[in-house]
């Protein structure tokens, strides 16, 4: 239907009278009302080649100018300013931009039903039951037309939702997934959806409807909590799974992240404590014959210890003080563990030490070469073939070890600091031995140290994560609402590259079944600009880059963008944008994203809580969306100040 002509034509605007019949915002076309007369709303005309040019308005005024003028039926007052959007060609297929623009008095017509069809690419569940799209919410610039999303272009490329605290972000991936959940034939087999619930607010957006009601979400979401004070019954009745994050699984990266570990002294430092570790579990661990080569690794070690302290060009009552020491402090160390002791006994490494400790003594100011003697007798018994297979045993990511050593380990590796003349380690290294002391005694850290006996490598534990029923469970919560940041960052990203590595290893069509995707809550916390990063590489950038050759997606949330890594959001191809009226974070928003304008801009800052500006893969132009309410709702709702003011008063006054 035609409303009016074009009578004024720039490259990025066209003005449009109104025919002076056209009364009022909308016109009835066959019993369906179609709304042109607000701002946002599509309007279309037509090129020399007949192709329909899409056109979005953006301004509304009244004009006198053509008062009286009647040619092509041009006397009414009303004016609209249009901006081209894009075009559908002769064989019905849209695209953005325009190439041939129209001509000055062309037609504008309404964009109906069908035209949006074309437009947004709907698409319907083929008859084989596979579902292609799901609901999104209602056009703001179309009234009442309803917006459905392409799976495929949705989940297939990494995605971000955006948007101030309050404006919506969690009830759009709330409904989103549950949207998808509810679908029939959905199958647990086909992906893996993992929530990092920073806030703790989708528990409640799936948890079985009440009694008498349709029980959607019980059979396909697990829902793992850290919460070292909830006891066993708790958890139950709360419907939490207990969630663990094994220490031996962490990269020397996240180490170093986890205890904040500089680069220069401390990194290369905890290297040598992890390697001594697993050497000193070896000992207590290991089978007999593996247990003495181990204990012949300790022996030497002691001597080269002794053998270093000896060799300073000091005093012997300085040399012997300092051994002395030294020989004391690894007896205690392994007095600390009784199976440690134990198998330095039967080997006899522990009467080693006693004989050695009583060989430092000083007389008159001199030694006179006992100590240095039992330490060439103790020697003797080192297999120093045995000694270089131990050294070249490195420990593998991801291969167990027991942290109880890690305290043994590293007051060994700064005794040999020491005895090599290095006397300011242990100071460079307070910070990160205070955070050690941390993990090993603080029950936040609970999670870290006590594994369940059947994990003990990373694909036992990815097992644990996806769950052993993978025909039932879709939808994985991780509950970090307890979590610091500085573990919150170790966490997310040992989970992380472990899924990433594992899909790596897949080959050929392998790597085209069961995706899984990252659902990031608060990402701003832990997907940092490289100079906030702790971590030396950031997994997610690497997943960002690389991950959508193994179907490993991302699907971001943040409130700010400007903290977010710039090749993580960059990597994005679907963004759904709600309310966000900090300049810092739209400006980087419009540096990172190509497309961006300041149409865009305006649309975003006048948003109100649930609307979203959607643009990228997943639609074919920009869309003005009022989002549906998720039902159940995330636990995000704003409190209601006057509410908790004066409900207990007005109680009262009854």
């Amino acid at each position: 239907m035609k409303i009016g002509k074009i009578i004024s034509i720039n490259f990025n605007q066209f003005k449009v009278k109104i025919f002076s019949e056209i009364t009022g915002g909308s016109v009835n076309i066959n019993g369906e009302i179609y709304y042109f007369g607000n701002i946002g709303s599509y309007l279309k005309t037509v090129n020399a080649i007949g192709e329909n040019i899409i056109c979005e308005v953006v301004s509304i005024f009244d004009s006198d100018l053509y008062n009286e003028q009647k040619a092509f039926n041009v006397d009414g007052h009303r004016e609209l300013m249009l901006k081209p959007i894009g075009t559908i060609d002769t064989n019905q297929k849209f695209s953005l931009g325009v190439g041939i623009y129209p001509s000055l008095y062309s037609d504008v017509n309404i964009v109906k039903t069908e035209d949006m069809e074309n437009i947004l690419r709907t698409v319907q569940s083929s008859d084989n039951n596979i579902h292609k799209s799901f609901d999104l919410g209602i056009s703001k610039n179309l009234i009442n037309y309803p917006i459905s999303i392409s799976i495929d272009d949705f989940f297939n490329i990494h995605s971000a939702v955006l948007g101030n605290s309050g404006s919506g972000k969690s009830n759009t991936i709330a409904h989103i997934l549950q949207t998808i959940l509810k679908k029939e034939n959905n199958s647990a087999l086909g992906s893996k959806l993992i929530i990092f619930d920073v806030n703790g607010e989708y528990k409640k957006a799936f948890s079985p409807k009440k009694e008498g009601e349709e029980e959607f979400f019980d059979s396909k979401v697990t829902i793992k909590f850290l919460k070292p004070n909830m006891n066993a019954q708790q958890k139950v009745d709360e419907g939490y799974e207990d969630f663990f994050m094994p220490h031996f699984l962490m990269s020397l990266d996240e180490w170093s992240s986890f205890l904040l570990a500089t680069d220069a002294t401390q990194r290369p430092f905890w290297d040598k404590v992890l390697q001594e570790t697993y050497r000193f579990y070896k000992i207590a661990t290991a089978e007999d014959d593996e247990s003495r080569i181990f204990i012949n690794y300790l022996r030497y070690k002691l001597c080269e210890l002794l053998y270093s302290i000896l060799s300073q060009a000091d005093t012997d009552t300085s040399r012997i003080t300092t051994a002395g020491a030294s020989i004391l402090k690894i007896k205690r160390i392994i007095d600390s563990d009784m199976t440690l002791k134990q198998r330095c006994e039967e080997e006899g490494l522990y009467q080693d030490i006693n004989n050695l400790s009583s060989k430092c003594k000083i007389h008159y100011g001199e030694n006179k070469n006992q100590l240095s003697s039992e330490v060439q007798v103790v020697s003797e018994k080192i297999n120093l073939e045995n000694v270089q297979n131990v050294l070249d045993k490195r420990i593998q990511n991801g291969e167990f070890f027991d942290y109880r050593f890690l305290k043994i380990s590293a007051e060994i590796t700064l005794l040999e600091e020491d005895a090599h003349g290095n006397r300011q380690m242990r100071g460079y290294t307070a910070t990160m031995m205070t955070r050690l002391d941390y993990f090993l005694d603080n029950s936040d850290c609970d999670f870290m140290r006590k594994i369940p006996s059947d994990v003990k490598n990373p694909k036992t534990y990815l097992e644990y994560i996806f769950g052993a029923n993978t025909d039932k469970t879709q939808l994985i919560i991780l509950d970090t609402s307890e979590l610091g940041i500085d573990i919150l960052e170790t966490l997310t990203s040992v989970v992380s590259r472990l899924i990433f590595s594992q899909r790596k290893e897949l080959v050929g069509d392998e790597r085209r079944k069961n995706p899984v995707h990252l659902i990031l809550d608060e990402a701003h916390r832990y997907i940092k600009k490289d100079y906030k990063y702790l971590l030396r590489e950031n997994i997610f950038e690497r997943i960002a880059r690389e991950g959508r050759k193994y179907s490993l997606y991302l699907l971001i949330s943040s409130q700010r963008p400007s903290e977010l890594s710039e090749t993580v959001l960059s990597q994005c191809s679907n963004f759904i944008i709600h309310r966000i009226q900090n300049e810092i974070d739209m400006r980087y928003i419009n540096a990172v994203l190509p497309y961006f304008s300041d149409d865009f801009v305006n649309k975003i800052k006048q948003s109100i809580p649930g609307e979203a500006l959607i643009f990228g893969n997943c639609v074919s132009m920009p869309l003005h969306v009022t989002i549906k309410k998720s039902n159940p709702e995330p636990n995000s709702k704003n409190c209601i100040i006057s509410e908790e003011w004066f409900s207990c008063r007005d109680e009262e006054e009854k």
